[in-house]
């Protein structure tokens, strides 16, 4: 991990980043909140419909606003979080939060490409008639989505205390 921290600072984007002036960490900062935000807020709505809040919404006229806000805000997110961790990647080499930061943004990411492939998901978004019940495997994904998801923030929010 050290050895890939340590390629990170000394990329030609850390270097950038450490060379871009006192101001360019905060605003790289602020862009990662707004995308987390974008992201998160995105989900949680999304992931909610999927347990069954809101029901007499069709699935389909929830997730045509919330997914590609959802992947705005993840590119968002993930472009300036990695400029950010180039600037000084060796200071989180010892960080355990990374180590469960990192493995739940790629959970989080593989359950929608799981989800988007399901049947249930084929399905339900098929039609805009309004579910009494979606189906089980998609209540399971959503459940599963809000844990990646909130472990990912509330790991991400720690790094910065260790």
């Amino acid at each position: 991990m050290v050895e890939f921290l340590t390629w990170v600072e000394d990329s030609a984007l850390g270097e950038m980043m450490r060379g871009l002036g006192v101001w360019s960490y905060g605003l790289f900062n602020l862009a990662h909140i707004l995308g987390i935000a974008t992201l998160f807020g995105s989900m949680l709505i999304f992931d909610l419909r999927l347990l069954g809040l809101w029901r007499r919404i069709p699935l389909r006229s929830v997730a045509a606003p919330t997914l590609p806000l959802a992947v705005a805000g993840f590119v968002l997110a993930a472009g300036s979080g990695t400029c950010m961790i180039a600037t000084n990647a060796i200071d989180y080499s010892d960080n355990p939060f990374l180590l469960i930061k990192f493995p739940a943004i790629a959970l989080g990411v593989l359950n929608a490409i799981v989800v988007a492939k399901l049947p249930a998901w084929q399905a339900v978004t098929a039609t805009d008639a309004p579910a009494q019940r979606e189906p089980r495997a998609l209540a399971i994904s959503g459940g599963l989505s809000l844990a990646f998801w909130l472990t990912a923030v509330a790991s991400g929010r720690m790094i910065g205390y260790w």
